[in-house]
């Protein structure tokens, strides 16, 4: 038998090293997901978020707040519309350390590449407001010229919600096991739609908008249920089926062609108005230097 003291301590100290290196990468713990529906595919994360990286988000998105947006089928250009009634921002990926961490953990969730992704959306919805069933893939030619589809998304609660304010998938099969131990009254009149999650300070969201084969999946039908009591806020990554980070244009420069272009970047208008800011292969945008796409 061998003893303790006689294992080499170089032996020793990488063990240590491995040991030290595993517990940092361990981010993902398995048995804290659970299936909400496997048409869309979708699950949820019982804590991804701490109480740190929630309140943090929080704290970088209260003084930048504008009324939300959508993408408009035609023209790929964001309007206003009473679909969503929201007030949001974007930031910017890899702001500070606490930013770049949760990155990080989508990326190790979800398995997909975080140049893939588009900065993350903080959401505050008050009482009252909401956003109607819509897909996360898009019907437009401009935004899909960017990283393709929306593949997935993965949606963060920042806050508990007193009432309502449930994300239902309305087109979805639910899981029976989910089924089983859930009541109808745990949800509003929105959430007993479909398949529905309570928002919960920590958890997170995560639901496919595209089969495994690249076709859009229309039971990925999802909305933001009316807040009935309290305050929602949630954040919000769009993952795409190839990188968001890079577009060659046409003439193979990079620059930026206005001087509020930086400032434009920072308050989240690349992915806000893609169409002017990074345009399109065949049609390079005006500030593609300051939103990193080339």
């Amino acid at each position: 038998m061998i003893k303790f003291s006689q294992i080499p301590v170089i032996f020793l100290l990488l063990i240590a090293s491995i040991a030290r290196k595993s517990s940092c990468d361990a981010i993902i713990n398995p048995s804290k997901v659970k299936t909400i529906s496997w048409k869309p595919r979708a699950f949820v994360y019982e804590g991804f978020l701490t109480d740190e990286e929630c309140n943090h988000l929080i704290s970088l998105a209260k003084s930048e707040l504008k009324r939300s947006a959508v993408a408009d089928n035609v023209s790929g250009k964001s309007k206003l519309s009473e679909v969503r009634t929201s007030s949001g921002m974007f930031i910017p990926k890899g702001k500070d350390p606490i930013v770049a961490g949760i990155e990080e953990k989508i990326a190790t969730w979800t398995f997909l590449p975080k140049e893939n992704g588009e900065d993350i959306q903080v959401l505050r919805y008050e009482p009252g407001q909401k956003y109607d069933p819509h897909y996360d893939y898009f019907a437009d030619k401009v935004n899909i010229a960017r990283g393709g589809h929306r593949i997935a998304t993965v949606l963060m609660y920042l806050t508990d919600v007193d009432k309502g304010g449930e994300t239902v998938f309305p087109n979805a099969e639910e899981s029976p096991r989910r089924r089983s131990v859930s009541t109808d009254t745990d949800f509003s009149d929105c959430g007993r739609q479909g398949p529905a999650v309570k928002p919960r300070k920590g958890d997170a969201l995560l639901f496919f908008s595209l089969h495994p084969d690249a076709i859009p999946d229309t039971a990925s039908l999802h909305a933001g249920c009316p807040v009935d009591e309290g305050e929602k806020w949630s954040a919000t990554k769009w993952i795409h089926v190839d990188s968001f980070d890079k577009v060659v244009g046409a003439d193979g420069n990079c620059a930026d062609s206005n001087e509020n272009c930086e400032r434009w970047a920072s308050l989240g208008e690349c992915t806000k108005n893609p169409e002017y800011m990074i345009g399109s292969s065949d049609l390079p945008g005006y500030c593609r230097k300051s939103c990193k796409a080339c």
